[in-house]
């Protein structure tokens, strides 16, 4: 499988990311073992995650998905050849949010201990924390690398503004830097990765990574009507799609897929990957037809036309 390298992190990774979310949440953890032994068999080794998955789930307080992932690199004895990549920042209760020096030094120990491992490959900055400078998480991931703890770091949910700040504390004070950005991006979500990222990840030099890589499920086809946004718990959220240029993006889907005997998913994957500023994309699968879907978008490649034809098709307003 070929690799590419993460932006200036020192990491390789393959041409696709399993999603950690669903790991204790949609996939127990029997299923979640299944999912992830047949994605190391493909040829892939990385997997996000991080410490809020999955808090919103009643009756759940955050971590499962890192303790569920943790079990099963002991089980297989792997964790060499895993890339494993959390998050910190998030809201988990009470205090236990943001990016200070105090929080992200005492939530990695947690992070550490559920993932059960003594270093994390990606560390990342879940969410941009407007009370606090940038230089702030910079000093602690600036231990965490010293110890041994954390081997690069990147960001996610950040403006472009704010990651640019970010960037230029770490030139100025002599902290690491941010190697990778983790964006909304995909098909249906182009404007503001494209108009206010982009510009900074390349002029940067930083890998990307993009979450919700299929709209949350609405780029892999299933939902084409209001009747279909009961089809699964995150349908609710899709029906700001159900529009003119949504449906347009589907016919693009659509279209690709027949022509090359593949699936609308697959096929909006390989547009991400034919996006030069794309290292890998982030998608999760909760059954073994969906995770071979995902390899096949991975290894897809698109030729112009096609491309052209998806970009037109999700152009945005």
């Amino acid at each position: 499988m070929d690799t590419k390298a993460l932006g200036a992190s020192g990491l390789r990774i393959t041409p696709l990311i399993f999603g950690g979310n669903v790991l204790g949440w949609t996939a127990d953890e029997a299923k979640s073992f299944t999912l992830l032994d047949a994605f190391m068999a493909a040829g892939f080794q990385c997997i996000d995650t991080a410490d809020v998955y999955s808090r919103w789930v009643p009756g759940h307080q955050g971590g499962e998905s890192e303790v569920v992932l943790g079990r099963w690199l002991k089980a297989r004895g792997n964790r060499a050849q895993v890339i494993v990549a959390t998050k910190v920042g998030w809201d988990m209760g009470g205090d236990n949010k943001g990016l200070s020096t105090a929080y992200i030094l005492r939530a990695v120990e947690d992070s550490l201990r559920r993932l059960q491992t003594d270093y994390i490959d990606l560390y990342q900055s879940h969410i941009d924390d407007a009370k606090t400078a940038p230089g702030e998480a910079l000093t602690a991931y600036d231990k965490l690398i010293q110890q041994g703890k954390v081997r690069a770091i990147g960001a996610s949910n950040f403006t472009g503004r704010r990651l640019r700040e970010a960037l230029q504390a770490s030139a100025d004070k002599g902290l690491p830097r941010y190697t990778c950005m983790q964006p909304h991006y995909n098909l249906c979500e182009r404007a503001d990765y494209e108009t206010n990222l982009e510009p900074v990840c390349q002029e940067f030099g930083l890998g990307v990574i993009p979450y919700f890589s299929l709209a949350a499920g609405f780029l892999t086809g299933k939902y084409r009507s209001e009747a279909d946004l009961s089809k699964s718990p995150r349908g609710g959220g899709l029906k700001k799609y159900l529009n003119p240029r949504g449906f347009r993006i589907l016919g693009a889907l659509d279209e690709v897929a027949a022509q090359t005997g593949t699936s609308p998913a697959a096929v909006a994957l390989a547009w991400l990957l034919a996006r030069p500023s794309v290292t890998a994309p982030i998608a999760s699968a909760t059954s073994l037809a969906q995770l071979d879907t995902l390899v096949a978008g991975a290894r897809l490649k698109l030729d112009a036309a096609a491309v052209a034809l998806l970009n037109d098709a999700s152009a945005p307003a």
